[in-house]
């Protein structure tokens, strides 16, 4: 699609904060005004237009589709996404770790006990941990606890921990990059430490290593989204 505005602005009326092309609202793929509650959010919406070329790219749209996901379905998949991820805290990567004769399982120790531990001390809760693959079930409390805090959460937030959780496997990480001062890098290299140690054994394949880079870049996107939606 040819671009066809010549400006691209945030801007803040009555009911929130938005983007105008040449003075006129946008509104979202699904047919509604879009409204975001931050002006550095709707200012980074604004500049994703702005960096277009004379060709539009939708891929380039990574915010503008984080914030259409919140306001069209969210609101009524609700349920279904806190289910989803709950799903994920029951088999919560994190929480599977290799026979503690091996040394994979040490470095596991060594990195995902210290999120996991922060994980429970914020929520009051407690994460069954498995040498091993046979599954062991969290306690039903754990489990009432994850699922009223994520029915806490605004339709931004929760959008974004959707995609933070399934680009990680882990619900743990995905909470844990909400948190203010979170270190993307660091919980992206958690979420692969498994990933990581095969390369270490075999080395690293190119294709894996492209498509590993581009899923961080998503990964960083929706910390970035978060904090933008908070303002």
């Amino acid at each position: 699609m040819k671009r066809f505005y010549k400006e691209a602005t945030a801007q803040q009326s009555d009911l929130g904060h938005h983007v105008a092309l040449d003075g006129r609202p946008i509104k979202t793929q699904g047919g509604q005004l879009q409204l975001v509650a931050s002006a550095a959010l709707a200012q980074a919406l604004a500049d994703e237009w702005a960096e277009q070329g004379e060709t539009i790219d939708p891929a380039r749209f990574t915010f503008r589709d984080m914030v259409d996901y919140a306001l069209d379905v969210v609101p009524g998949t609700r349920a279904e996404i806190i289910e989803k991820l709950l799903r994920y805290a029951d088999t919560d990567t994190l929480c599977y770790r290799a026979h503690p004769d091996e040394p994979l399982w040490q470095r596991q120790r060594e990195v995902w006990d210290p999120l996991v531990e922060a994980l429970e001390r914020r929520e009051g809760i407690r994460f069954e941990r498995v040498s091993g693959i046979l599954a062991k079930s969290h306690p039903r409390e754990t489990m009432a606890r994850l699922e009223a805090r994520l029915a806490e959460m605004d339709d931004f937030t929760l959008a974004a921990l959707e995609q933070l959780t399934a680009l990680a496997a882990s619900l743990c990480i995905g909470l844990a990059a909400l948190e203010d001062g979170a270190d993307g890098e660091a919980l992206w290299a958690a979420a692969n430490l498994e990933e990581d140690w095969q390369i270490e054994q075999w080395g690293e394949d190119e294709e894996a290593a492209t498509r590993r880079a581009r899923r961080l870049g998503e990964f960083l996107k929706a910390i970035e989204f978060v904090r933008l939606a908070r303002g």
